[in-house]
């Protein structure tokens, strides 16, 4: 879980932290990411003058398709947060605070919550591979024939192997400079 109630940690005096570990905890992605393993590390809670930061250490691993030969992969993936959380309401009165100034800002929610979801969901998938790889040296797929050239590292085609649907292409030339019209 990634959610804490920072009622105590508000009423401190700024400098005041707390310290948790997160042990198997699971999120939902956005972008269709899907994750392999929990999420797991540490998270440092911090009182400041008129916030809560939040600086968090956390590792996990996606659910990935090599980019080059296609195959299920996992990918290990480590994010570091740092976010800032200033309060909705006033933690003396339970009035409401004007919010508009900062409407972006992450905000502990009316009953002293500070959910780091969305935010580590974001840095996960921040932190997600262009272009995910099995092993560096993976060889990828045949363009020809779609073999995968990790298991067949000696696969050759010969060059009459044409895609039959491409055939009628095999004998085309184009035209010289000088035959197009002007």
């Amino acid at each position: 879980m990634l959610a804490f109630n920072v009622a105590g940690l508000m009423g401190s005096v700024p400098g005041t932290d707390r310290r948790y570990e997160i042990r198997d905890a699971r999120l939902d992605l956005p972008d269709e990411l899907r994750l392999a393993s929990p999420i797991n590390g540490r998270v440092r809670l911090s009182r400041t003058s008129r916030s809560i930061l939040a600086d968090a250490d956390l590792t996990t691993a996606l659910v990935e398709t090599c980019s080059r030969c296609l195959k299920p992969i996992t990918t290990p993936v480590h994010v570091e947060l740092r976010e800032e959380a200033l309060p909705s309401i006033d933690l003396h009165t339970g009035l409401p605070l004007d919010t508009s100034a900062e409407p972006d800002a992450l905000r502990i929610d009316e009953h002293h919550v500070l959910d780091l979801g969305v935010p580590v969901g974001e840095a996960i998938s921040m932190a997600e591979p262009m272009a995910p790889l099995c092993r560096p040296d993976c060889r990828g797929l045949c363009p020809i024939c779609g073999a995968d050239l990790n298991d067949a590292p000696l696969h050759t085609h010969t060059d009459d192997a044409v895609d039959p649907r491409l055939s009628a292409l095999r004998d085309w030339q184009p035209a010289e400079a000088d035959d197009r019209p002007r």
